[in-house]
């Protein structure tokens, strides 16, 4: 039943639902009013004040028995707010709820908590240059009755904001994301399950030749008939509570959007050829403390106190971008993630530098050139075995010969190296890969490409090792071949079918031969 009623000013709308059941085994009944009452006041530009109130309880029966069901439950909610005029660009609600929840107790209902909520949401739209909006609850939690629930006396801070900007006609283009909260972390403990090969993607190397599978000798594979293992996550029966912040922002400066003004037409053209991006996105959670986390980066955290620490920081400087003629692209990425696992702390590090040449020659011809430079470091306190920090440095032209929609060919050299810190072993290798690639498409639904690689690699070290597995990326030591060819068919009904067979034969180990066949439906 519902009800809406206006008088002088105000507006109340109310609702009852009665159901009752009554079956074998037992009776009940499930009750759910509530009501809301409001008033716009014009004299203060529409605003809106009002409350309301709701109740829902679900009383059951067992027959035969005196206690209620377990099944039963009643709350009951009373509701205050503010709000502006919800019409406008420039808006903002304001909300206080008092919440009390009731747990069947032997024949009646016992109040165990009781709940003060508070909320606003702010929203800033009116500006198209810059929107912002603002959500945030303070939640405080009373607990009555410890002996009869796992709960606990609780104060939680939760929070968003978002903020989107384009200044100066899209020259700096962007949005940004910060949110904080709180929240039960269930511990996992980790497994690997073995998967038929190919289904995978870890690899497992016994490297200290005793048989059995510990989980610092489960790698990611590099190809996939090494593939033959998959990460299991087991929930435990632990919870602990944290605290989390997260960051992310997205920036893009254009400067092509304002060279119009510029009277000089050289630099004109010289300055709008550039675009910047910058990107990041980082997060952090720790155990609960007395005061909420803000900083989703800095501050000192004792390892004991932190759960997940990470952030993916990326810029890229471009020239000549839009150019079908020639363009240069300059890139760093700043990728670290530090994680509490089930046998300790776990940190990853790669900073990376690139810096990519690119040039058309008559249509048909592309020649890139990409160097590369950085480093890669894993650091995991209870596994000294596992630990490195590796210098890379790479060089690889390549040269495209591209026949419009019908055959491309491509010829490249890589020339690696890559140097491990002294205090973990001092690895060094030194790797030349020729490869040559080409696909083919024989009719509009038909194409095969083919690929060969020989990489030439010399290494100085210990071998079956984590850090030699990584610095020869699953290869070995004199001259590695690799090949692969795969033959894709469109058919009739969004259906596509492939074939494909890779082969390597890494230093003087035996052949290994890897075919596939696959369909997909393309929705």
């Amino acid at each position: 039943m519902q009800e809406v009623h206006a008088f002088d000013g105000w507006h109340s709308k109310s609702e009852v639902s009665l159901m009752n059941n009554d079956a074998q085994g037992g009776k009940g009944y499930y009750f759910r009013p509530s009501f809301d009452l409001y008033k716009v006041i014009p004299s203060l530009q529409q605003l809106i004040i009002g409350g309301g109130y709701a109740l829902e309880q679900n009383e059951q029966h067992v027959e035969g028995v005196d206690s209620l069901a377990s099944t039963s439950f009643s709350f009951n909610t009373l509701t205050a707010y503010l709000k502006s005029n919800q019409l406008k660009p420039n808006r903002f609600t304001f909300t206080y709820t008092l919440r009390t929840d009731k747990q069947a107790y032997q024949q009646s209902f016992l109040q165990i908590d009781k709940s003060n909520t508070y909320n606003l949401l702010w929203e800033l739209l009116q500006n198209k240059k810059q929107q912002l909006r603002v959500n945030i609850t303070y939640r405080q939690l009373s607990i009555y009755h410890q002996s009869i629930t796992t709960q606990t006396p609780d104060h939680s801070l939760l929070g968003r904001a978002e903020y989107i900007l384009n200044y100066w006609h899209g020259f700096i283009t962007g949005n940004s994301l910060y949110e904080l909260g709180s929240g039960q972390q269930q511990q996992l403990a980790i497994t690997y399950v073995p998967v038929p090969a190919g289904q995978g993607q870890y690899t497992w190397i016994d490297y200290n030749h005793d048989g059995i599978q510990q989980l610092n000798e489960f790698e990611i594979a590099p190809y996939s008939d090494q593939a033959t293992y998959i990460r299991v996550y087991t929930p435990t029966n632990i919870y602990v509570k944290t605290d989390n912040v997260q960051f992310n922002y997205s920036l893009l400066f254009n400067p092509i959007a304002i060279t119009h003004q510029f009277k000089n037409k050289k630099l004109q053209d010289f300055v709008s050829r550039f675009n910047l991006q910058s990107n990041l996105q980082s997060g952090k959670k720790v155990l609960a403390q007395a005061t909420p986390l803000f900083n989703p980066l800095g501050g000192q955290i004792a390892d004991t106190a932190l759960v997940t620490l990470k952030y993916v920081f990326s810029n890229t400087l471009s020239f000549n971008r839009m150019s079908n003629k020639w363009g240069i692209d300059v890139s760093r990425v700043l990728n670290y993630n530090k994680s509490l696992l089930t046998y300790g702390l776990q940190s990853n590090e790669m900073n990376e530098w690139g810096v990519k040449l690119r040039a058309n020659i008559k249509r048909v011809f592309t020649v890139d050139v990409a160097q590369k430079w950085g480093n890669n470091n894993l650091f995991t306190p209870n596994f000294s075995n596992q630990n490195y920090a590796i210098k890379t440095i790479s060089t690889e032209p390549r040269i495209t010969y591209t026949n419009a929609t019908l055959f491309r060919i491509q010829a490249s050299y890589l020339f690696t190296q890559k140097n491990n810190a002294t205090i973990y072993g001092g690895d060094k290798t030194l790797s030349n890969a020729l490869s040559l690639e080409a696909k083919y498409n024989a009719v509009q639904n038909t194409s095969i490409t083919t690929k060969f690689t020989l990489n030439n690699i010399s290494y100085t070290g210990i071998a079956n090792t984590t850090t030699s597995f990584v610095m020869l990326e699953g290869l070995l030591p004199g001259k590695n071949y690799l090949w692969n060819i795969e033959f894709t068919k469109r058919l009739i009904n969004n259906l596509e079918i492939s074939f494909s067979y890779e082969g390597r034969k890494p230093g003087d180990a035996n052949t290994i031969n890897t075919g596939r066949a696959s369909i997909r439906a393309l929705l």
